[in-house]
């Protein structure tokens, strides 16, 4: 990937909706030419989407939580499946180390991430989970 790509990728991850005369002016670049990169990268499927960013106070309503698991390597797939399928799990990574994934969970109520979190346990292949609470995101890129 060329630098220009990478500089470009760094401004739309900071704001997705800036202005393409904006990021032109930016990166020392032509409007049209910032416009062909962003269609060729897209094109290339290196950026998959555009996504919406909640303020810091509307994001402190919802409750997150990481949680490392532990699975049986069998069943590693179908834990992946499933965990899927429950749309309060945000992301699934698989990690080195003592745990096999790590899934950031959110809710809205204490009761509805508990039942989350439940519900993760529960999942066939499953065979120890560790969570912790998100208290503060100190910063996002």
């Amino acid at each position: 990937m060329r630098d220009a790509d990478s500089k470009l990728l760094a401004l739309l991850k900071a704001n997705a909706r800036e202005p393409t005369a904006s990021l032109a002016r930016k990166l020392g670049l032509a409007r049209s030419t910032v416009q062909e990169r962003i269609a060729r990268l897209e094109r290339e499927r290196v950026i998959k989407g555009y996504t919406v960013r909640l303020s810091e106070e509307a994001d402190a309503r919802r409750l997150q939580a990481i949680v490392m698991i532990t699975a049986d390597p069998k069943q590693a797939e179908r834990v992946a499946a499933e965990l899927k399928r429950m749309p309060e799990v945000r992301s699934l990574a698989a990690v080195s180390g003592a745990h096999d994934m790590v899934a950031t969970v959110e809710a809205d109520t204490p009761a509805k991430m508990d039942a989350s979190l439940d519900r993760i346990g529960r999942a066939h292949g499953v065979a120890r989970t560790l969570s912790s609470i998100i208290l503060s995101e100190k910063f996002s890129r």
